[in-house]
């Protein structure tokens, strides 16, 4: 079971996962696919051709345009923006070049960031508020300014990494860290 509030539309075809909770204002088109135990706050539009994994949460004001993936746990924090058009005109129609947007298991999207099509942000990325994406991003990054860049690495619980080498988070896990690269041992 799901739960979907009297004032949100969700278009028929859309799937939804179990334990999913779908609020206020949402708009949800028919070619969605929306995994368990997520939840889509208040005013969320998702277009058709969207992907979203178990356990995600959008919070309000985002929307989820055509040809953007979410994997599962990934945080999109209020008001943040996903584009799918590169170069858009109003006089030109472009969706056949929709460029495809991926944001991989874990990450973190902070509050009112953007992410230009056509990138793929890593596992458990974190991403600042008010941050442009314009290129990929490595696994375990943080990203912060305009356009983003990064100034460091990010354990998976969300606490920020220090130092080279073998590297332990406060929750016991510990990574690899060069100056290039992030991973978990």
């Amino acid at each position: 079971m799901f739960t979907i509030h009297p004032t949100a539309i969700v278009d028929d075809g859309a799937q939804i996962g179990e334990g999913s909770r779908i609020w206020h204002w949402v708009h949800v088109s028919g070619g969605a696919s929306i995994g368990r135990d997520c939840s889509l706050g208040q005013n969320v539009y998702v277009g058709n051709d969207v992907v979203i994994g178990n356990n995600v949460k959008i919070q309000n004001n985002v929307s989820v345009y055509d040809a953007v993936r979410l994997e599962d746990d990934v945080f999109c924090g209020p008001s943040m923006v996903f584009t799918n058009v590169y170069n858009p005109r109003s006089a030109v129609n472009r969706k056949a070049e929709y460029r495809p947007t991926l944001v991989r298991r874990g990450a973190t999207l902070g509050a009112n960031c953007t992410v230009v099509c056509g990138v793929t942000i890593g596992e458990h990325a974190f991403v600042g508020a008010g941050a442009v994406i314009n290129k990929d991003v490595p696994d375990y990054a943080l990203m912060v300014g305009v356009p983003a860049r990064r100034i460091g690495w990010m354990s998976e619980n969300g606490t920020r990494l220090k130092g080279l080498g073998r590297v332990s988070d406060t929750a016991g896990g510990t990574y690899e860290i060069t100056e290039e690269t992030c991973r978990r041992l």
